[in-house]
């Protein structure tokens, strides 16, 4: 990042060239925002700066209405776009840092982003893309010397270290090897983070929550598979639905889930599967709801387990009182979501 002065020189001059390269924290009103922001500029002794908005969040700022720093309408930025196409157009290719600075992206911002919406640096997410393309490759047939060879790798030894690596068993049995696809999509609420197999979808899950990585690491036990980059008729389903929820088209997802978890656990997401949209249910009563009379702590603690967010609206359980309790996400989340879903939204949208 370059340094306060600079970077508090640039949200004065409201510098679109500093895009993508830091957010400001406003002290006074715990807000965060874009450099070009066109609220009034406060005095530099209460602003904080931050490469991204998981440390922006992390360190108790919402965003900022106005300017929406989480907001990219819908898609990645271009520089991220062009990395992207360039990876699925040469998958079994290497891109290394000289090469970014050729497409003018600064390697340092393209780890920081790919670690901030994928959890790994771009480098580890494009070794994760080619293995799961090898591994299709060898499901349907392929030999493992032409499967390592088109995939970039000069020896049988290498691409069975880095296959091993990624899916935690050999090349020779990758036929019987399942693996989950993974993309991030972009939404009002910034980015998330899916994961499906082929029949159902198993993750949804904000970005930048402290929790992702824990989320991650049980979703792999569970399914005892592992998770790489790529794209399925499940993910693209359930991208499709998102994008017509957050338009207020859409109140009733179809995508498929799989939700394994403790038999509690269980009890808890299904009956949020029950809570129609636009309705609250109490922490109290859905413990009733479940047989488990008093167990409302531990409900809060299950929905916080809960690794499908929206489509399992854990958002929709709420304090008796009617306050909003707790949430994974953050509460202007929660608010975010209950307040669309009872035909608040419009607000939400406007600059």
């Amino acid at each position: 990042m370059p340094n306060e002065r600079e970077m508090y020189r640039a949200l004065t001059r409201r510098d679109a060239g500093y895009e993508g390269i830091f957010l400001v924290g406003v002290k006074t009103t715990s807000i965060f925002c874009r450099p070009v922001c066109p609220a009034r500029k406060p005095q530099a002794r209460n602003v904080e700066f931050f490469p991204s908005s998981r440390e922006a969040l992390l360190a108790g700022y919402r965003p900022c209405k106005r300017c929406r720093p989480m907001d990219t309408n819908g898609t990645p930025p271009r520089w991220v776009n062009q990395l992207l196409a360039a990876v699925e157009s040469r998958p079994t290719d290497r891109i290394r840092d000289g090469e970014l600075r050729a497409m003018a992206i600064e390697p340092a911002r393209a780890r920081r982003y790919f670690n901030e919406h994928y959890g790994m640096t771009f480098q580890a997410y494009h070794r994760a893309r080619r293995m799961g393309l090898a591994l299709s490759r060898i499901r349907e047939g392929g030999k493992l010397m032409n499967v390592a060879m088109d995939h970039g790798y000069r020896s049988n030894s290498a691409f069975r270290d880095a296959f091993e690596k990624t899916f935690g068993k050999t090349p020779g049995q990758g036929r019987d090897t399942e693996c989950m696809a993974a993309k991030v999509v972009e939404s009002p609420l910034g980015p998330l983070l899916m994961a499906a197999t082929a029949d159902a979808l198993c993750l949804l899950e904000f970005a930048d929550r402290r929790a992702l990585e824990t989320q991650i690491k049980t979703l792999r036990s569970r399914f005892d598979c592992s998770i790489v980059p790529g794209r399925n008729k499940i993910l693209e389903q359930a991208e499709g639905e998102l994008k017509a929820y957050f338009a207020g088209e859409l109140k009733e997802f179809r995508t498929p889930l799989s939700y394994p978890g403790t038999p509690f656990q269980e009890a808890v997401w299904r009956r949020l599967l029950e809570i129609p949209y636009g309705e609250t249910i109490a922490y109290e009563s859905l413990a009733a709801d479940i047989g488990r009379v008093g167990a409302q702590r531990a409900v809060g603690t299950a929905n916080g387990c809960n690794r499908i967010a929206i489509l399992i609206p854990c958002h929709r359980v709420v304090n008796k009182g009617g306050k909003l309790g707790g949430y994974g996400g953050g509460l202007w989340r929660k608010q975010f979501l209950l307040d669309l879903e009872q035909s608040r939204g419009a607000e939400l949208f406007r600059v």
